[in-house]
């Protein structure tokens, strides 16, 4: 009988022993469940989204910083404050139509009949962003969006033309461009391109907030088969102080020349450079033609097709708008018809620059660019020209590059063509995470 008041003791001890496990337990649990909530925080231009209402919109036409603040009840005595302390850092100005903005609010200002936003963000362009603090302190301070790049290697097959085969893949037009473009502007004629051609490339996707694609950040490294030669391109930094990079064959010889074949992209030829050309409509008398037109809609992109300086940007007669570019003492070129000109008398361009949109402006039955040619002063035919190659590796330089490209010409080689590929290749493409 003495027993029992020791194991009734016995009995709550266990139970104040469990119970003190069962708290440890729910405390354990109850820390782990709030680890999780701090980690599934929705962070997004470095706020905890969840903490505000938020507003999203884009840049109307005619829209102004005051305005948009004023829409959303801040006064003007506010939004003079407001552009006065941040003008240092955003001028309040520059904003331009289509580019998105989010304003945040307070969750109490619910309760306001009147809310108004606390910061405004403006996205500059999908990476970079100016956020401006609505209240007490006032400032303002740029930012960026993290970004990823993801290493990726591609196959091809030509049917009919480079950008058929990368859309039946779902990959990035971009990468048509960079190739025609970029890489092999001045080996391969893209527009004349044979079924059977194939290639297969090493490149860079970009991502931002590691969900958004960017589309093509670069191309580390490229094999071409045409005209039965095999083409191979690399990727190689000749100066890292200016970031000139430039693609290189397995020799080391530079695959760019001074001058591209063409001033816009994925055109076609409507008439070439011809000096007796006759024309119905002038009873067919000779009327020179000493331009190649290459036929575009309106609107597309018009290059520089060499460094140089703009020595004529206006609108003339039967040229329409046009542009006119000095490259050296030996070479002069110029594009006329233009609908749009982007540069202006005196501005050094690049090869590959933007400097106007193809129109139909000036004696023209069509949207196109005549691209004219001047060597010594004398107009003729670019096709027929042995066009100067771009300056080539240095022998120091050599020795590097060939070391560099010895690994990625065999990972290269050892990617293999699928001859019958299918529309959904996702087995043949590899993402390896570099960033």
């Amino acid at each position: 009988m003495r027993l029992k008041p020791l194991v009734v003791i016995a009995i709550a001890a266990i139970s104040i022993i469990a119970c003190k496990e069962d708290n440890s337990a729910e405390e354990a649990y109850n820390k782990e469940l709030a680890e999780i909530v701090e980690e599934e925080k929705i962070l997004e231009f470095g706020f905890d989204i969840n903490n505000y209402i938020v507003k999203r919109d884009t840049i109307q036409k005619g829209d102004s910083f005051g305005e948009i603040l004023q829409r959303n009840n801040i006064g003007y005595p506010d939004i003079f404050q407001i552009a006065e302390g941040t003008k240092d850092t955003f001028d309040i100005r520059k904003l331009h139509p289509g580019k998105p903005y989010t304003l945040l609010f307070s969750k109490e200002s619910e309760k306001d009949s009147l809310p108004s936003p606390k910061t405004f963000i403006y996205q500059t362009d999908p990476v970079n962003y100016v956020v401006i603090n609505l209240k007490d302190s006032i400032y303002a301070y740029t930012n960026k969006k993290p970004v990823t790049f993801i290493e990726k290697t591609a196959t091809g097959v030509i049917e009919s033309s480079i950008s058929k085969t990368l859309e039946d893949k779902g990959l990035s037009q971009k990468l048509a461009y960079k190739m025609a473009d970029e890489i092999y502007a001045w080996t391969i004629d893209f527009r004349r391109l044979q079924k059977g051609d194939r290639f297969k490339v090493i490149y860079t996707d970009k991502y931002i907030d590691d969900t958004i694609y960017a589309g093509v950040h670069n191309v580390k490294a490229a094999y071409f088969e045409h005209n039965n030669d095999s083409l191979y391109a690399f990727e190689f930094e000749t100066d890292p102080e200016k970031g000139i990079v430039d693609y290189f064959n397995e020799d080391a010889k530079n695959l760019r020349r001074a001058f591209l074949k063409a001033p816009v992209q994925f055109s076609r030829i409507s008439s070439r450079y011809n000096l007796k050309r006759r024309i119905a409509v002038y009873g067919y008398k000779v009327r020179p033609h000493k331009g190649t037109d290459f036929a575009a809609p309106v609107g597309t992109p018009i290059m520089a097709t060499a460094n140089g300086t703009v020595i004529e940007s206006t609108r003339r007669g039967g040229n329409g708008k046009y542009v006119k570019i000095r490259h050296n003492d030996t070479y002069t070129t110029q594009y006329l018809h233009m609908s749009k000109r982007l540069v202006k008398k005196g501005d050094y361009v690049k090869q590959g620059d933007i400097i106007g949109k193809v129109g139909m402006t000036g004696n023209t039955g069509g949207p196109h660019v005549c691209y004219r040619f001047w060597k010594n002063g004398k107009q003729v035919d670019p096709f027929k020209q042995k066009l100067p190659e771009a300056k080539p590796i240095s022998d120091s330089l050599k020795i590097k590059y060939l070391e560099y490209v010895k690994p990625i010409k065999q990972r290269l080689d050892n990617i293999f063509f699928l001859e019958a590929e299918p529309k959904d290749i996702e087995n043949t493409i590899t993402e390896d995470p570099i960033l």
